[in-house]
């Protein structure tokens, strides 16, 4: 690739772009709850909130010296992370709490990469995050579902207009916000009805001295902490 090419790329990658109206910021937003609310398009969207979930497993497992194995994906919206090292202690509950939190914060985190103006940015960020959780799923479906969302993400960041950029990043981003608050709820649902015995609530609770209810308000508490915050961030 020549120089000029390079260039070109790197001042994409680290321009900005300017700062949105607040009917923009407010139609994008609409765009998320349409993705999140009804029932027949959220169990589709859903799967990327697994994405996030898994991979937050994933990175705490890394970040506490664990050994990751592997990763999947399951066309239920269901996931697994598999990790080897101490059964417990603080490394175990780091990763198994990270799950429900990290798609609210990877939100946040977008919310103040989008403040900054770096649309293309995020989704080069977003990119790389998913190509570096491609390597260790070790299932079909879960392959699938990464390369479709990776092809989504850079056919938008590399073919698509500013605008459509625009429009794309800042949904996306309060997708993961608003999507963060409701699967602690279906968590909730499903240990009131004794459907998830092994949910991460439970198996923290196992892990420590607190009981699994006051883990899912823990989770609560975080999701709606990031999207009140990434909200603020995100209105002009």
């Amino acid at each position: 690739m020549e120089l000029t090419s390079l260039t070109e790329m790197w001042d994409r990658l680290t321009g900005t772009q300017p700062d949105p109206t607040l009917p923009f910021v407010l139609i994008t937003a609409a765009l998320a709850l349409v993705v999140v609310v009804p029932h027949r398009v959220w169990r589709l969207s859903r799967n990327v909130v697994t994405i996030a979930h898994e991979g937050g497993h994933a990175l705490a497992a890394l970040l506490t010296g664990r050994r990751l194995t592997g990763i999947r994906l399951h066309s239920d919206t269901s996931g697994v992370t598999v990790s080897v090292g101490k059964p417990s202690g603080p490394g175990m509950v780091l990763t198994g709490a990270a799950g429900y939190v990290t798609p609210s914060l990877l939100g946040l985190g977008y919310a103040l990469v989008l403040e900054g103006g770096r649309i293309t940015a995020l989704l080069w960020i977003s990119l790389a995050l998913l190509f570096s959780m491609l390597v260790m799923i070790r299932n079909v479906y879960g392959a699938v579902s990464l390369l479709v969302t990776g092809a989504i993400v850079f056919a938008v960041s590399w073919f698509a207009t500013a605008t459509v950029q625009a429009v794309f990043a800042y949904a996306f981003t309060w997708f993961l916000l608003v999507a963060g608050v409701r699967p602690v709820f279906e968590l909730q649902h499903k240990r009131r009805r004794r459907q998830a015995p092994q949910s991460d609530a439970d198996q923290l609770a196992q892990l420590t001295p607190i009981p699994g209810i006051v883990w899912v308000g823990f989770f609560l508490a975080v999701a709606l902490a990031a999207l009140a915050g990434g909200g603020l961030l995100l209105i002009p």
